[in-house]
């Protein structure tokens, strides 16, 4: 069962509702993560050893993991999210979907 990692900054918003999505799901494990200092879970290297694949919102935050952490052998997508949409709102459960329609 892979484990899919959701990345965003304050871990607020956007990689929550992406977790969300994974809750109860069959076939993957889910998790969630921020990169800032002030995020709700702070993104640590226990987290990305633990993903099999690594979903980042923004570019921004994919840069952020290649400085900061080990992530080879890791796959790693660009959702391309902005911050733009509060937990778990319909528009961004969508557009989640629509990226994540082979994992769901």
């Amino acid at each position: 069962m892979p484990n899919l990692l959701f990345i965003c900054s304050k871990n607020q918003w956007r990689s929550p509702t992406a977790e969300l999505l994974f809750k109860g799901h069959q076939l993957h494990n889910a998790r969630s993560a921020g990169t800032s200092d002030k995020a709700r879970i702070k993104l640590n290297q226990k987290l990305i050893d633990w993903a099999d694949v690594v979903f980042v919102m923004e570019y921004k935050h994919r840069d952020i993991i290649k400085q900061q952490f080990n992530i080879r052998h890791k796959k790693l997508i660009v959702l391309n999210i902005e911050d733009d949409y509060q937990f778990n709102d319909p528009e961004l459960v969508e557009i989640l979907k629509a990226g994540l329609v082979d994992w769901l």
